[in-house]
């Protein structure tokens, strides 16, 4: 897999606040860079998954977490076909 590096810069004060490490802060910073994606249409649920670092169901599992509907685009595109 082809990949490339982003280096971030986090306040201390942010890893505090949150009590957190750099490494638990990176993996939900990436998680919720995914499901926003995924949820703006941007990302399939498969390509998010992979930006998470989980597997696709993993991926869709968790998105009640962070309340959006997995299949939401799929609705949509039903409801335009259907409606």
């Amino acid at each position: 897999m082809d990949t490339r590096q982003i280096l971030v810069t986090i306040p201390q004060k942010v890893l505090l606040a949150e009590k957190t490490d750099e490494a638990d802060f990176a993996r939900e910073l990436l998680m919720l860079a995914a499901v926003k994606l995924y949820e703006l249409g941007h990302l399939s649920s498969g390509r998010a998954a992979e930006l998470a670092g989980i597997p696709r169901i993993e991926f869709l599992l968790n998105l009640g977490r962070y309340k959006v509907f997995p299949f939401e685009s799929e609705l949509g595109e039903l409801e335009k076909h259907y409606a």
